[in-house]
């Protein structure tokens, strides 16, 4: 059974099972609120295009790579982006972001996996949105993180994937801000994972 993680709560992938998964899935799902007639016709309701990324640092937190939309797979082709979903229809995930932990050059050493508004509706019509983390390998949900808060931010840095000496910890953050685009949550990305 996957664990549920809370805001800033973290669980070490090397725990996870006798040895830690070589390949995982970050994935996102969330639903557009459900509007009235009214609020459809006055152009408050409808798709919501929330975007999931991953940005890559290296151990001084400089920024050296991302996998959004625009770049479906990283430079050294060690994670890979499943394609944009401009609505969030349908069940299960809606984005997803596949990393092979094994491929991946020593000098990276964190993975910050942010979901942002692309279409700068704000949170507050978004429902059911969550990030889970799977073994790739065993379809097997090791974690889930579910974005309860609403409000009138446009992103979330939503997870981050560290490697430490003992393995890889993944960690819930749920940190809200703004920004329409993955390179806009660079900054706050930074702050959050260096504290």
């Amino acid at each position: 059974m996957a664990l549920t993680l809370s805001k800033n709560q973290s669980i070490s992938l090397e725990k996870t099972g006798s040895t830690g998964p070589t390949k995982i899935t970050l994935g996102l799902g969330w639903d557009a609120s459900k509007t009235g007639f009214f609020s459809k016709l006055m152009g408050n309701g409808g798709d919501i295009d929330l975007d999931a990324s991953c940005l890559v640092f290296d151990e001084y937190m400089k920024h050296v790579d991302l996998v959004w939309f625009r770049q479906l797979q990283s430079k050294d082709g060690a994670i890979k982006h499943s394609g944009d979903n401009r609505t969030g229809e349908g069940q299960g995930d809606d984005e997803s972001i596949s990393v092979d932990l094994n491929q991946l050059p020593s000098a990276v050493r964190h993975l910050v996996f942010t979901v942002n508004s692309f279409t700068g509706q704000n949170f507050e019509k978004v429902e059911n949105a969550y990030c889970r983390i799977v073994d790739t390998l065993t379809g097997k949900e090791l974690a889930r993180f579910n974005l309860s808060e609403k409000g009138h931010h446009t992103g979330i840095v939503m997870a981050s994937l560290s490697r430490g000496q003992n393995g890889w910890n993944f960690k819930a953050i749920g940190t809200t801000t703004n920004g329409r685009s993955a390179e806009d949550l660079v900054a706050m990305a930074i702050r959050v994972v260096s504290e």
